[in-house]
């Protein structure tokens, strides 16, 4: 009997350290870099992913897509991050694009603007300068401000990309951020720009685009037309590690869709 309660106990103390093992907690530092539109989807997601693994670190560093895009590529950050689609070349030096949520870009004027509703080719002439003044448009007789974000954002490839003005615009004032952007509209009656959906807030009004106004049920059915995706990018044949392919996995998961919806973006699935 001595013998069997022997066995018995070591087995108990063999169970005891395989529970303990497969419950064991992931570690490490997961470094993301790119899109400042992703801001607010990136705190919410790494907030809820730190609840799932609370030995994992997930930096964020917002310098724009084509820099997250070239960071993951040459190696400086684990996950690069775009608010836009891939481009060829890109895709050519490997970068493989991972969908996580979707965005409108939306067009943003003062709030005491009358403008409302805009077609995009309206659109498309106040930014490549052939419309200049707000009375062209039925508004006050005052020359209109255009802002934008600087080249190599991601906001600003998918908006030129959609309303058809890439390589024409002609902007009064370039930013780096999205809240530069909101931050300029908001403080002059005359101007106009665009800001990810998700991050447009009281201080600044969203017109209409044909009749239809931004909203996560107009991105997700498709008729919000001016819309681009938030994309989490690693590098083909590199082989992430257990940290980061952990966050990336919950993030592309249905688990991060009701964090993808607080931050005011869409869940694409």
């Amino acid at each position: 009997m001595k013998k069997f309660a022997v066995i018995a106990a070591a087995a108990t103390v063999m169970l005891s350290m395989l529970v303990a093992c497969s419950g064991k907690q992931k570690s490490g530092t997961v470094n993301t870099d790119g899109s400042t539109s992703m801001a607010d989807v990136m705190g919410a997601l790494t907030e809820s992913f730190r609840e799932k693994e609370p030995d994992i670190t997930v930096n964020y560093s917002g310098t724009g897509s084509g820099s997250g895009i070239s960071g993951v590529l040459d190696g400086t950050c684990d996950i690069g991050l775009s608010s836009r689609e891939l481009k060829q070349e890109e895709m050519d030096q490997g970068a493989v694009a991972h969908v996580v949520a979707l965005d409108g870009v939306a067009v943003v004027v003062n709030p005491k603007n009358t403008a409302a509703d805009l077609t995009t080719e309206q659109i498309a002439d106040i930014f490549t300068g052939k419309v200049t003044n707000w009375s062209e448009l039925g508004g006050e007789d005052a020359p209109i401000a255009v802002y934008g974000r600087e080249d190599g954002s991601g906001t600003r490839s998918a908006f030129e990309e959609i309303v058809g003005v890439e390589g024409t615009c002609t902007y009064t004032n370039e930013y780096g951020s999205t809240g530069d952007v909101i931050g300029n509209v908001a403080s002059n009656e005359n101007a106009i720009g665009y800001a990810s959906l998700s991050a447009v807030d009281s201080s600044v009004s969203a017109v209409k685009v044909n009749g239809v106004a931004p909203s996560e049920a107009t991105v997700k059915d498709g008729s919000y037309t001016i819309q681009r995706p938030f994309v989490m990018v690693t590098k083909d044949g590199t082989t992430l590690s257990e940290a980061a392919q952990a966050f990336l996995d919950f993030a592309s998961s249905e688990a991060a869709a009701a964090s993808i919806t607080a931050a005011g973006a869409v869940y694409p699935n």
